[in-house]
């Protein structure tokens, strides 16, 4: 077969914003303890330190959701039934900052719902050879996971996009053939481990590689899943495998960021003098939350783990303020998150941001930094480009192709006398 060398030159690129969207989830079981339902005043209040105070006023809910589209930071008023406790920030001027959003999802928004306004739109552009990525952003505790991987009762982006994306594979399949793949790794302490490897070499450290196609990883597994069930079964299995611990902010906190990759080749079924071949990579990612260690009390081997999550999470704010002010040099290779995110951020991808923030004055300044962030990779824009090929077949194949094409015809025409 011949390859038409020419035809990725003709390709059309356009520009496309990152998608950002925000979600707020409903507050926890801990934070429902500074609730007070009623008779609000007659509740001490907890101070940085420890220690009860009966003067200190009460704090508000900072997360004001408007509609769809705008929330309020710090809001100036605020409902007395949701007021709660306030950590520190006694003293803090309400901020009262007003975002705007491509999407925002209040605390009674559904998994479907998010789903549908993140990434269900992407299924028909990955199998039209787009590239696309999802990542939840945010701090540690703020449902990040959840949202990304869900429960059994109650499944996430992974679940619902694979299960809407075989449904079509499986529309598609008397007129296309279409091959997928799947690869699952984590980044643990800036290194990349495997989290499909066999049991034996889960822990090996990967090396990353770069070409003008993308990031590739040296020595990754990737599996060929034929529906949402084997699907499940890797993410099941990757998820046990991923570095996992309890701190005092997060009792299940990921200690590390999750990357799954499907990448989907596809033909049309029927042959023909010129072929085209579309192929893309649909990655879904799960960052591990920014945390201070003033309020997770991590030590030792816990305390290291935040330290690089925060490093690479600075250096991933870091690309973004470079993107957005169209800076000639963007450091990647500050981190193996931000090099393995490099063509998602500013290259031949469609992306969606997925901010996930608490609603809890507990969690203030996070919010805050997230919401921020958030803001200002709504101005980062990538270039998006089809990634489709040509190929002529040899003339060798031309009687093979003719045979096929009569075969075809002439069962078409028995069909239609049968009918008549």
């Amino acid at each position: 077969m011949i390859v038409d060398s020419t035809s990725n030159n003709i390709q059309k690129k356009a520009k496309s914003n990152i998608l950002v969207t925000v979600r707020v989830r409903p507050l926890n079981s801990k934070e429902k303890q500074f609730l007070e339902p009623e008779n609000e005043g007659s509740f001490p209040e907890i101070e940085t330190n420890g220690n009860y105070s009966q003067n200190n006023r009460l704090g508000r809910k900072i997360i004001n959701v408007i509609d769809r589209n705008i929330l309020v930071f710090d809001p100036l008023n605020s409902n007395s039934k949701q007021l709660f406790k306030i950590p520190s920030h006694n003293n803090r001027r309400n901020k009262d900052i007003r975002y705007a959003f491509d999407q925002v999802f209040d605390e009674n928004c559904t998994q479907q719902e998010v789903f549908e306004n993140t990434t269900k739109f992407l299924i028909d552009d990955v199998l039209n050879g787009y590239n696309a990525t999802v990542f939840a952003y945010g701090a540690t505790g703020c449902g990040k996971t959840y949202t990304i991987t869900g429960t059994t009762e109650d499944p996430g982006i992974i679940p619902r996009t694979m299960d809407e994306l075989f449904k079509k594979i499986e529309e598609y399949k008397d007129n296309k053939i279409i091959e997928s793949s799947l690869s699952y790794l984590e980044v643990y302490n800036e290194t990349i481990r495997d989290l499909l490897a066999p049991d034996n070499k889960t822990l090996t450290p990967l090396n990353l590689r770069e070409d003008s196609n993308g990031v590739i990883v040296s020595g990754l597994s990737e599996h060929r899943p034929n529906n949402v069930e084997d699907v499940i079964k890797l993410l099941i299995k990757g998820n046990n495998n991923r570095t996992k611990a309890a701190t005092e902010a997060n009792s299940i906190s990921s200690r590390s960021h999750a990357v799954l990759q499907l990448r989907i080749k596809q033909r049309e079924r029927e042959a023909n003098i010129t072929t085209d071949y579309t192929s893309a990579v649909l990655s879904i990612i799960d960052l591990a939350g920014s945390e201070r260690a003033s309020v997770s009390k991590n030590q030792g081997e816990r305390l290291v783990e935040g330290a690089n999550i925060n490093r690479s999470l600075l250096a991933l704010g870091n690309c973004i303020n470079a993107l957005c002010t169209n800076s000639y040099h963007i450091p990647y290779r500050d981190s193996k998150l931000t090099r393995l995110l490099k063509f998602s951020l500013g290259g031949n991808c469609k992306v969606v941001m997925i901010t996930n923030v608490s609603p809890s004055s507990l969690h203030y300044e996070e919010t805050h930094n997230t919401l921020k962030y958030a803001n200002r990779a709504k101005n980062i824009k990538t270039k998006i480009e089809q990634n489709l090929i040509h190929v002529e077949s040899h003339i060798a194949q031309y009687p093979k192709i003719i045979q096929v094409k009569k075969k075809k015809k002439k069962k078409k025409n028995t069909l239609i006398y049968i009918y008549i």
